[in-house]
């Protein structure tokens, strides 16, 4: 089975993301960019969804940090922002892909499906 880290920070969002995928996937949890950056390096997961405004450090700086010992690992950002401009900043600091919040269901399994298989 599939490892997934999820880094998030809203309790909700976190149930939400469980829900969805722990019938399918390993799943990991991280509360805070800090704590992602730490768990993704222990544990070296097959996918990362990445909230982009997190406490401590934010995704952004988040993924740079990942992307420095983990270049192929897969990094959906998350993020409430719709706007091209923050999809583009996310894939700039590495993000391999990007959904917005709410996540539709069907978009976050096609994504997953795309880089897990």
């Amino acid at each position: 089975m599939k490892t997934v880290l999820i880094v998030e920070d809203t309790d909700l969002n976190i149930d939400l993301l469980t829900q969805l995928l722990e019938d399918d996937y390993n799943l990991l949890v991280a509360r805070d960019g800090q704590e992602g950056v730490a768990m993704a390096l222990e544990h070296t997961p097959d996918l990362i969804l990445m909230d982009i405004n997190l406490p401590i450090i934010d995704g952004y700086e988040a993924t740079r940090r990942i992307r420095r010992s983990m270049a192929s690992t897969p990094i959906i950002g998350l993020s409430a922002h719709a706007m091209s401009a923050h999809e583009k900043m996310a894939l700039d600091a590495g993000c391999s892909d990007y959904l917005t919040k709410p996540i539709d269901d069907q978009s976050l399994f096609a994504t997953l499906k795309k880089y897990l298989g």
